[in-house]
């Protein structure tokens, strides 16, 4: 079985010698061979993935201030920074009062597309060089994207410039060696595991990034640092409903990429078969969210 993640922001980088860009990927994460079947299979697994987990998520993120509003009581702007195709998005925005401003920020304008909807603002950008004002937004939520990129300090140090003092950001991630807990568990597959997260750490990212994420916060000026766990468990929904995060699909691109052999593929799909296929089979999936706030000042960078 195998674990998940989600999202990006990063710059764009070519195809080889050619001339011409290749689609925008976000450091570590690129949509398109992220899954076997491609963009469209991907964009079916992040949304699964946002309808296993999110309701759990959004409970976080209210107590750590989503729905806190503005101190002189006109409506607030949210930042969904990374949104990719939008999964979040749509239920953010179903979620949030009707007068939120909800700006969904990506680099990668062709994922992005699909986040269009009413009460929605697409914002193509760089995480570590958006184009917004000083202080301008009341919340921003960065949902899956720092484990991907090469300097998530630079991007947080760019949501504390937008952030007005006193707003809150808050930062949703996995941690490889905190994933979760299955009974039955198979540790055969413990190298299978071990070569997904290297193959995301000689790409730039960071399977294991959960637990510096309030480090990494503080090391971008942010204050009032809160951590918070939330779980997902079978319990609550069908086994079948976790195949997008534990099933063997996201591991086809990396037996094309040369890191896993076909033997370790066959291994994990009789492995996630005989999981889901057992009446007694338990999965609890972990999640971390971190958030802080922006203090009254100059961001940190201009400070040193």
């Amino acid at each position: 079985m195998t674990t998940t993640d989600a999202t990006t922001a990063a710059p764009a980088r070519p195809v080889g010698g050619s001339t011409t860009p290749a689609r925008p990927v976000g450091g570590s994460y690129d949509p398109a061979r992220t899954t076997g079947g491609g963009l469209a299979a991907e964009l079916d697994r992040l949304e699964a993935q946002a309808a296993l987990s999110f309701p759990e998520e959004l409970r976080i993120l209210r107590e750590l201030g989503l729905d806190d509003g503005t101190d002189d009581g006109t409506d607030a702007t949210v930042l969904e920074l990374g949104a990719g195709p939008g999964a979040v998005t749509r239920r953010l925005r179903a979620a949030l009062p009707a007068g939120t401003t909800l700006i969904a920020a990506d680099i990668d304008a062709e994922l992005l597309a699909h986040a269009a909807g009413p009460g929605v603002t697409l914002l193509v950008a760089d995480g570590a060089d958006l184009p917004l004002p000083d202080a301008s937004v009341d919340f921003v939520l960065l949902r899956y994207v720092l484990q991907h990129v090469p300097d998530p300090v630079a991007v947080l140090a760019e949501v504390r410039r937008v952030l007005k003092p006193g707003g809150r950001v808050a930062c949703t991630e996995v941690d490889s060696a905190l994933w979760g807990a299955a009974e039955p568990s198979y540790p055969e597959l413990a190298g299978v595991h071990a070569k997904m997260a290297a193959a995301q750490r000689a790409d730039g990212g960071d399977r294991s990034i959960g637990r510096r994420l309030p480090r990494l916060l503080r090391a971008a000026g942010f204050d009032q640092v809160a951590l918070r766990p939330f779980a997902t468990t079978n319990d609550d929904h069908p086994t079948d409903a976790f195949a997008p995060q534990l099933g063997p699909q996201r591991l086809e691109p990396l037996v094309a990429r040369g890191v896993l052999s076909l033997a370790e593929l066959a291994l994990a799909a009789d492995r996630w078969n005989r999981f889901r296929s057992d009446p007694d089979a338990w999965v609890m999936l972990l999640g971390l969210t971190a958030a802080a706030t922006a203090p009254a000042g100059r961001g940190p960078q201009e400070n040193a």
